[in-house]
């Protein structure tokens, strides 16, 4: 995420404990970009801040310049970290078409990894800071069973516009309930993936696992963001329909002419943005027929207010009272809030972007109401939240219940140890949980869909919320936690993943990167 509906931030979090490396030596015969990363991590410790962004994709050259280099190297990192003694060992990793190097940086008080992304041509396409830790891989939940099911590649929509996608089939005659997967914001891949977890594979293969076929597939952001960015006219007429909506509906079309799928028993799930936006996709929806509606952790108010809400919580991470300089960052994303709400059709056609989104963007959004337009789709509807969700809480899925609760073909659950992407944590939520550990899609939830698909008017069995969960930190509570100012284009969280940054159109580079307020990094 990877030009995401987000803020122009990478956020960093960093680890409390510190970690003694042994002494820098020079490595013989390391690879042209592992020369590079460290090349860059020399020239910040020289104080030759313009050398270090030298190999810059162009995206971080604008967003990126010399003098915030400076500011993190010098001002943000040793506030927290001490200052910067050596380098250490360097490791590569892959993500997609990025390639990654990760350099042990060793500070007074921390020992961290610089994560230094590259895209093809050989760029530096990103920077972060994170734990030093052995990279955790993807694996597939063990309620899935392969064996089950039958893969294929399909393409989602036509013509210049049209994505790629993979369909999960249960093996049988048929024929099966059908299921479209919908992305949260930034340029998402068909599996979501936001660092070694992939929250949409585990669901399409948990469900086909127990009979559902589930479409899911690359968001138009991610696969045309290279084009939509080289438009900047074209972005600044961009909304929610085309970044979300319409390949929804395309997904929705395809699988019903499926063979061995139940054209009559289509439903869409949308997850974050996805499940924000479920009432207006189901509402363009109605001349098809589709079954059902499920939104997971989709937000129910503004996605400004949104935003600012998952930022509040994310610089109090740092502790209460809030230094200087991020009393400062949180001052611009209210003013930014407070720009959005100030435009006007006039503003239309801008290209001036408010939080990484042109103002045609948020005009469209100001005329939906998740809320009322709710009350006027006429399927079964189901909403699920994870309890220890900072992206979107507990009281949004609160709101959801008041504005349908007299609707008998509507249920609702929480689940409270689940975080954004629905699998489980203990103890305070930081953008690390979703990039620095792999976690499955709790079986309860893909279970709770299965049951719901079968029997859409059917309700679930509740579950007790935990409230207590948001801590309330004071001046000596602080988790550690930097964040610092580093133009990631195209975060993550996604996100991220350290971060998600630049506008809801953006590339796939850099989305495993993101914070994803998730955002991270994905915002939501």
């Amino acid at each position: 995420m990877k030009k995401d509906l987000f803020l122009p931030l990478l956020l960093a979090l960093f680890s409390a404990a510190a970690t003694a490396f042994p002494a820098f030596k020079a490595i013989q015969a390391e690879d042209d970009l592992t020369v590079k990363a460290r090349a860059l991590i020399t020239a910040m410790e020289k104080g030759d801040f313009q050398g270090a962004g030298r190999d810059f994709d162009e995206t971080m050259r604008k967003v990126f310049g010399p003098e915030k280099i400076e500011a993190m190297w010098k001002t943000q990192l040793p506030a927290q970290l001490g200052a910067f003694k050596q380098q250490g060992a360097a490791r590569r990793d892959r993500l997609q078409d990025y390639e990654i190097v990760l350099v042990t940086c060793e500070f007074e008080k921390a020992a961290l990894d610089a994560r230094v992304v590259f895209d093809k041509a050989g760029r530096i396409a990103g920077l972060g800071f994170v734990p030093s830790a052995p990279p955790v891989k993807y694996a597939p939940p063990p309620y899935a069973d392969p064996a089950k099911f039958d893969e294929t590649e399909v393409t989602v929509g036509s013509g210049e516009w049209a994505v790629p996608g993979t369909l999960t089939t249960p093996k049988g005659e048929g024929p099966f309930p059908g299921l479209v997967l919908v992305h949260g914001s930034g340029p998402n891949n068909r599996d979501e993936e936001l660092g070694p977890n992939k929250p949409f594979k585990d669901l399409a293969w948990g469900l086909a696992s127990r009979g559902i076929a589930v479409l899911r597939y690359d968001k138009r952001n991610m696969v045309h963001g290279a084009k939509i960015i080289a438009d900047p006219k074209g972005e600044a007429t961009m909304t929610v329909k085309d970044e979300t909506i319409d390949d929804a509906l395309a997904a929705a079309v395809l699988l019903q002419k499926t063979a061995k799928v139940d054209g009559r028993r289509i439903f869409v799930l949308g997850h974050s943005l996805g499940g924000y936006l479920m009432p207006r996709i189901a509402l363009a929806a109605e001349p098809l027929g589709i079954a059902g509606f499920i939104s997971l952790a989709g937000p129910a108010r503004p996605l400004d207010d949104t935003i600012l809400r998952q930022m509040e919580y994310l610089l109090g991470l740092a502790g209460t009272p809030l230094s200087t300089e991020n009393e400062k960052r949180l001052d611009e994303i209210k003013a930014a809030v407070a720009g959005i709400k100030a435009l006007t059709e006039a503003d239309k056609g801008s290209t001036v972007k408010l939080l990484g989104a042109m103002p045609a963007y948020w005009l469209d959004l100001r005329g939906y109401d998740p809320l009322e337009s709710a009350k006027s789709v006429k399927k079964p509807m189901l909403f699920l939240q994870g309890g220890r969700d900072y992206q979107v809480q507990t009281a949004d899925l609160e709101l959801w219940k008041a504005a349908l609760r007299d609707r008998k073909d509507v249920a609702f659950k929480v689940y409270p140890k689940l975080n954004h992407l629905f699998f489980a944590g203990e103890g305070v939520l930081t953008p690390f949980e979703y990039t620095q550990n792999h976690g499955s899609v709790l079986e309860e939830v893909v279970t709770d869909i299965a049951a719901w698909i079968n029997h859409p008017s059917s309700s679930l069995p509740a579950t007790a919320l935990n409230t207590s969960f948001f801590p309330q930190l004071g001046p000596r509570q602080a988790v550690p936690i930097l964040l610092f100012a580093t133009g990631f284009a195209a975060i993550e969280t996604d996100g991220d993943d350290s971060v998600r940054s630049a506008s809801p159109f953006s590339s796939v580079s850099r989305r495993s990167y993101r914070a994803e307020p998730i955002f991270p990094g994905r915002f939501f």
